[in-house]
């Protein structure tokens, strides 16, 4: 889908596109990631818990400092119990590879995946690389050792 402001895209990034369906695209100004199609050349039935890994036909070329981010449909998730198992899976800088999306069927009913079928999104997200300074105590702070929950409403 093009947009009349294109001329704001900050990034190039090379992809090789082996799938019958056209390029991921953003499908509002304002939406973060590019909705993933199946290519598969028959069905995929997805029973209750079970997990699959669907192939899109795309490898894409991230410039170092990037990731692709691999993330679940709201509406698949919410709709149908469909969800990206590792989520979000990383696809990092240096991986050439086809472009994999790891689905589980969380419901208590067969999925059937389709050709086509939008099965994912994927968002392109800077990163920073880290440098472990080893030390013998940390800053004290309010929060302190407290872990998951501790900062809700009590």
């Amino acid at each position: 889908m093009a947009f009349a402001n294109e001329n704001k895209v900050k990034m190039k990034i090379k992809i090789i596109n082996k799938s019958t369906h056209e390029l991921p695209s953003y499908e509002t100004i304002a939406s973060a990631g590019m909705d993933l199609r199946a290519n598969i050349s028959e069905a995929i039935t997805l029973q209750p818990l079970e997990r699959t890994i669907v192939k899109t036909g795309l490898f894409i070329e991230l410039p170092i400092g990037y990731e692709a981010q691999v993330r679940p449909r709201s509406g698949l998730a919410a709709k149908k119990g469909i969800t990206v198992l590792n989520s979000p899976g990383t696809v990092d800088a240096d991986y050439r590879g086809e472009i994999g999306v790891i689905l589980v069927n969380l419901s208590n009913e067969v999925f059937v995946i389709e050709n086509g079928e939008r099965i994912a999104q994927l968002v392109i997200a800077k990163h920073e690389r880290a440098t472990w300074i080893q030390v013998e105590e940390l800053s004290e702070t309010s929060r302190g050792e407290g872990g998951f929950g501790s900062t809700g409403v009590k």
